[in-house]
């Protein structure tokens, strides 16, 4: 099968440069991506997918039974990476991508410089000593809600995610997001994201890597991104704020190969 046109890529920017590799979340497809890739594609290559059952990939490709897990997730970043061999790639995951990228770079450590982590979760449940959002209780109501009404879970949940009331576009645009995705794989694909734990994983990235969280967001609260930041030796931090009449301000980030310091238009809230 055509890797590229299973996961439809699309490559811009500087042929030949280190790459940017932005990575959509649950509900998503590469088009969340549109306002900050055109910065990054003036220095770097840009290589823009979406996972196999999101926006216009290969919906033939997809099975429960691959996609199941973040694994299947990761497996198509990691082959989307042997597809074009591009150097150096800064991968970019938002939300449960970021958890995916993780499990990328495990898989193919050569391939990766660099993570960047916008809004990560490594497990949405709390437990004794962790805090991660919801009860178990919540996320078995969460994906009951989803399984059996998936247009009305998205008009519902999509303007609460985006947060934003005084821009109410942006609620509509990722409600349009979230149904248009197959209800079927829309379901598995929640359970790979809520049920998922990778908080294992998390010691065991040892490529430069930048930690974004939200000042508020329903779905990852402030702990998280202090979890991921103290659990990844090394990594760096920065809070994104986002007052509801602009977008937040883009952080500085450094592609480690490179040393070359880019600042992308402003990351809305996605």
């Amino acid at each position: 099968m055509d890797v590229l046109r299973r996961n439809n890529v699309k490559v811009t920017g500087s042929p030949g440069s280190p790459a940017v590799m932005p990575a959509h979340g649950f509900g998503c497809d590469q088009n969340m991506w549109r306002l900050v890739a055109p910065a990054p594609a003036e220095e770097f290559q840009v290589v823009l997918f979406d996972y196999v059952g999101s926006g216009g990939s290969d919906p033939s490709a997809w099975s429960a039974e691959r996609y199941g897990s973040l694994d299947g997730y990761a497996r198509d970043v990691v082959e989307v990476g042997e597809a074009l061999d591009p150097r150096d790639v800064a991968f970019v995951g938002h939300s449960v991508s970021a958890m995916i990228g993780v499990r990328a770079a495990a898989t193919a450590p050569e391939r990766f410089s660099s993570l960047v982590m916008v809004d990560p979760s490594p497990c949405y449940i709390d437990d004794d000593t962790y805090r991660g959002g919801f009860s178990a209780e919540d996320i078995d109501e969460l994906l009951e809600s989803l399984e059996s009404n998936h247009l009305g879970w998205s008009a519902t949940m999509a303007p609460v995610i985006m947060a934003n009331p005084e821009r109410p576009e942006l609620g509509e645009e990722l409600t349009n997001s979230f149904c248009a995705t197959d209800p079927a794989i829309a379901r598995v694909f929640a359970r790979s994201t809520f049920l998922s734990d990778s908080r294992a994983d998390l010691k065991s990235v040892d490529v430069p890597t930048l930690v974004l969280e939200c000042a508020q967001d329903v779905i990852a609260p402030r702990e998280v991104g202090g979890y991921v930041h103290a659990a990844i030796p090394g990594s760096d931090m920065s809070t994104l704020t986002s007052p509801p009449e602009t977008p937040p301000p883009a952080p500085s980030w450094k592609s480690p190969a490179t040393s070359t310091t880019t600042r992308p238009p402003a990351f809305d809230k996605l």
